[in-house]
């Protein structure tokens, strides 16, 4: 019996969801007792997160290539990303209304009465200024890099996409002269993929800093101001999960409980960080692993950090709306569908850090016109409480995400994915 406990006790403290979660308990008991100390720890969180976006391009490069080079039907790489976008786009405008109809039902904000016109805008002057740079065209051209070599400068995710594909293309017309650096790719992905292994070892430091800062930074009272928008957004959250990707996970035959089990480790990790981007490598390496195949993973997660980021869209509804209550903005029916209109195509130029979400929101504002864009400032100093929830939801979306397009397209080893993630 002694013997048995003896054995499992090592394997729980190895667990990385358990060492990330108590960093994040000690980073928060920082916070709240040395709160200089905290602030200082700022660093460590910011290691962390550059450490993996330092590994992203490559990551993505290798898998999509390899991935694309392997196709025999190179009209399969269309159809996948026609049926990709057709899914973003189906969940995208659920999650919209689904937030709208909540904070509508729930009103968080109504009875604040706040005057927009006596907000100090001053904190929110950069992003506004980022908000006024945001257009469909601009975002369009951004995707194709000003160089090859520009996109993996950048890191951008989407430009990365994009060389990536044209090279696998390329690679797989040379037909077999390009079997030699298709297996090199192939090698090279092992080793990239070793070395995010590696690096997320440091992923419970990485969280204590990214959370002590929080809590040193803005204070105790930051985690209860404003409650009735951070209760309101997080069960809009959870609601969303359970109800929207719950009935979808059961469409594609899988259980949304096994599905988070299967992804603790990355869900303790984003909630940390408060950005996806810090699992991005470890989420496509999981997919292949459930039996999707690496064609479809390698371009469906990393097409779904700009796509479909269901969280961001929540939080975009849910905030817009909250701020036209607290400030006495009065809109109509029509008024709230055009917003959604409006962030069908704003709420694509999210990327996957959770501090793009909040320039969006300026971008989305200023669009419409009928909300003060200086009322951002209310939520400026939760936003990162804010992040918690929709970054879990953007994950939990892009995993699913490429579950569903890998069954549709008849790429989805059935026996793994039953294995793994199945129905009890």
């Amino acid at each position: 019996m002694e013997s048995n406990q003896t054995v499992k006790r090592p394997r729980l403290i190895g667990q990385l969801w358990l060492q990330v979660l108590l960093a994040t308990l000690a980073g928060i008991v920082l916070g709240l007792v040395a709160p200089n100390a905290a602030a200082a720890c700022k660093p460590l969180g910011d290691a962390f997160v550059n450490l993996i976006r330092m590994m992203i391009a490559p990551v993505i490069f290798c898998t999509v290539v390899h991935g694309v080079a392997g196709m025999r039907d190179m009209g399969r790489i269309g159809r996948v990303a026609l049926k990709a976008i057709v899914y973003f786009e189906a969940v995208t405008i659920l999650a919209l209304i689904f937030g709208l109809v909540v904070v509508n039902v729930w009103q968080p904000g109504v009875g604040m009465h706040i005057d927009a016109t006596q907000i100090d805008t001053k904190s929110i002057a950069t992003y506004v200024a980022s908000a006024r740079e945001q257009s469909v065209s601009g975002y369009l051209l951004h995707i194709i890099p000003d160089t090859l070599v520009g996109a993996f400068a950048k890191g951008d995710v989407l430009q990365v996409l994009f060389v990536s594909v044209l090279f696998g293309i390329a690679l797989a017309a040379t037909g077999e002269a390009g079997r030699p650096v298709a297996e090199v790719v192939e090698w090279l992905s092992a080793v990239f993929f070793r070395i995010v292994a590696i690096i997320m070892y440091a992923a419970p430091i990485g969280a204590f800093g990214a959370i002590a800062f929080t809590v040193g930074k803005f204070g105790s009272g930051s985690l209860l101001s404003l409650g009735g928008l951070i209760v309101e957004f997080l069960v809009v959250c959870l609601l969303f999960t359970a109800i929207v990707f719950g009935g979808i996970a059961r469409w594609a035959g899988i259980s949304l409980v096994a599905l988070l089990r299967y992804m603790r480790d990355e869900i303790v990790v984003v909630a940390a960080t408060t950005s996806t981007e810090t699992v991005l490598p470890r989420v496509i390496q999981k997919m292949r692993a459930v039996g999707v195949e690496e064609s479809v993973a390698g371009f469906v997660v990393p097409a779904g950090y700009s796509f479909n980021l269901d969280g961001t869209c929540l939080y975009l509804t849910t905030v817009s709306i909250f701020l036209a209550q607290a400030t006495d903005t009065h809109l109509t029916l029509w008024h709230q569908l055009g917003l959604i209109a409006v962030l069908l195509l704003t709420s694509k130029g999210a990327a996957g850090v959770a501090g793009a979400a909040f320039i969006v929101l300026a971008a989305t504002l200023s669009a419409t016109g009928t909300i003060p864009v200086a009322s951002i400032a209310l939520v400026l100093g939760i936003h990162r409480i804010l992040a918690e929830g929709l970054t879990f939801v953007n994950l939990i979306g892009n995993c699913l995400a490429a579950i569903v397009v890998a069954k549709w397209e008849g790429a989805l080893d059935q026996g793994m994915l039953a294995e793994r993630l199945g129905r009890r």
